[in-house]
């Protein structure tokens, strides 16, 4: 699989300086964590659950997560499970590609139950999202993710959710962050990513940010977000690769922007009037929240809706610039350090401080490719966008 698969090779080429690269399940580590992009969450209660995902797939959905937590009311799990062993088995008869799938599990019998009902089926599962996930509640779920894949016979990730009220407290968030520490990194080659669950957050002060508001502008949730990548997400070969949070607020038309996209002198004149169009879409908030995601240190999003993912991909690509930058900054023979002046003579780049920031720059270039120098924002995602 590939980000920008979905779309004509010729379309790619026109868009892409260097195309995304092809990465499958049996990936490294460090690059499926980087290529996750906007993990799209489905209920597994939903009756026709393989054909969704097969035509999100070709729409540019590259990770899925089927939950059999908080999306589904306490009463529908065991029809979930049966429901979710069910489409497994129907998308493995197909015998058709599909994207990185996850199960968000509630307790970690789950996770060696339904390892054992799918059945050779498990060879399409990359592995489950560990709720509300702590020292405490956490090395049960992963001692049942490490049983599980022996019984599979094959490599199994855990992609905990850092949501519980321990973490966002003042007064317990220091020890849970260690002990959260502690548990990951014994498991570290089991651990994919980490997800921010900042609905929970927001929810153990009865908060709910609208849809002008970034998550970095509640500060209370925006402290937590700083601490856990203080902590967890530290570019020294520590950390882990933090995931932004969920975007909660969407349109019901699947194609709400499409229309104004088309219309929109922008395609001539330059992006600042797709700002106008995404503004009476509810989508202006969300594409600074990406923005903010990035600066702050995470790489990829968890949606909730499939309008969500072309902006987080699009938003996802190296542009031009930066691929320069970082190329100038990682040669060889630029090893001992010093500054030189950028190739787009706009900003002056140390090669010391910003060699981190250089690597997981062309990490992000592997998987979502490079821009052509005169292609932004608005190009890769018209380019994306349904027929």
């Amino acid at each position: 699989m590939r980000h920008f698969g979905h779309i004509a090779p010729e379309v790619r080429e026109r868009l892409f300086h260097r195309e995304p690269g092809t990465f499958h399940t049996d990936s490294a580590p460090r690059m499926l964590a980087a290529a996750l992009g906007a993990t799209l969450y489905s209920p597994a209660t939903r009756p026709h659950l393989a054909d969704d995902v097969l035509k999100q797939a070709g729409r540019g959905v590259v990770s899925m997560v089927l939950c059999l937590e908080d999306s589904i009311d306490d009463s529908e799990v065991s029809g979930a499970e049966d429901n979710l062993v069910r489409q497994f088995t129907d998308l493995a008869d197909r015998g058709v590609e599909v994207p990185l799938l996850f199960v968000r599990v509630r307790v970690p019998e789950q996770i060696t139950d339904l390892v054992r009902r799918l059945g050779p089926a498990v060879a399409l599962l990359s592995g489950f999202v560990l709720p509300k996930f702590t020292e405490e509640r956490g090395v049960p779920f992963l001692e049942a993710l490490t049983a599980a894949e022996a019984a599979a016979g094959r490599r199994l990730f855990a992609m905990p959710v850092l949501e519980s009220p321990e973490l966002m407290h003042l007064e317990t968030r220091t020890e849970t962050l260690s002990g959260i520490s502690r548990t990951v990194d014994k498991y570290r080659d089991r651990v994919l990513a980490l997800r921010l669950g900042v609905t929970d957050f927001c929810s153990a002060y009865g908060l709910r940010r609208p849809p002008d508001m970034t998550a970095y502008d509640v500060q209370i949730v925006a402290s937590v977000i700083a601490d856990v990548v203080n902590r967890l997400g530290r570019a020294d070969g520590t950390g882990f690769t933090v995931t932004g949070p969920v975007w909660e607020y969407f349109r019901h038309q699947e194609r709400m922007f499409k229309p104004q996209l088309r219309r929109s002198p922008f395609l001539e004149e330059g992006a600042e009037p797709l700002r106008e169009a995404l503004i009476q879409h509810d989508l202006d908030g969300l594409l600074r929240e990406i923005e903010l995601d990035r600066a702050n240190g995470l790489l990829g999003k968890t949606c909730i809706h499939p309008s969500h993912v072309l902006p987080v991909h699009a938003l996802s690509v190296v542009s031009h610039e930066e691929y320069s930058d970082a190329q100038d900054i990682l040669r060889p023979e630029r090893g001992g350090g010093g500054v030189l002046r950028s190739a787009y003579t706009n900003k002056m780049n140390e090669v010391k401080p910003h060699r981190a920031w250089a690597e997981r720059t062309l990490q992000r270039a592997e998987v979502f490719g490079v821009a052509h120098e005169d292609v932004g924002f608005v190009e890769l995602l018209t380019a994306g966008l349904p027929a």
